[in-house]
């Protein structure tokens, strides 16, 4: 048994439409190739004034009305498009979550190590989870985790603020900080 044959859908195109694709309008608000205003003409005057001047006729303001068509290359102004979103793109960032974990009875040397380590993750524009982690009989004593995470915030005051004081969650103590 045959299947009936449907035609394949018409691929959309992402950006304006440019010469024949522009349809079912009558009146252009026209701009040509030098920026000036040439006010309201007919769809087919202005694209036969892109075609002399070997240039597109693109519309630039769709929803309006009449249509503002422009004529430009528009190989160049999807090129120049593209190369603008490229460079937002890359400006772009996203900031993520670094996780630090301590215990209550750290010692100096790796607290140090440890503090290093949040500020080179504030200096790259990172938000900080530090994570006190309690075992055994060391939740019996969680004022000394506290006292840790005290002991953080004081020395990051310059570098950070505190997004979310500490909570406890299960055997674990839990500080959010963002850089300033």
């Amino acid at each position: 048994m045959r299947r009936p044959f449907r035609a394949a859908p018409t691929p959309t195109k992402d950006g304006p439409r440019a010469n024949r694709d522009i349809r079912g309008v009558r009146d252009v608000q026209l701009i040509d190739d030098t920026g000036a205003n040439r006010g309201v003409v007919s769809f087919f005057e202005a694209l036969k004034i892109a075609e002399d001047a070997g240039l597109d006729l693109v519309e630039i303001a769709p929803n309006s009305v009449p249509p503002v068509c422009k004529i430009l290359d528009y190989g160049r102004f999807r090129f120049l498009e593209q190369k603008k979103a490229a460079e937002a793109r890359k400006k772009q960032r996203t900031i993520e979550i670094k996780e630090i974990k301590l215990r209550p009875g750290i010692d100096k040397h790796d607290y140090d190590v440890k503090m290093k380590a949040m500020h080179g993750f504030f200096e790259e524009g990172d938000k900080v989870k530090v994570t006190l982690r309690f075992r055994g009989r060391e939740m019996a004593h969680q004022d000394l985790g506290v006292k840790v995470l005290e002991r953080v915030k004081v020395d990051l005051v310059e570098v950070a603020k505190v997004e979310s004081d500490w909570q406890l969650e299960g055997r674990q103590m839990v500080m959010v900080l963002a850089p300033k």
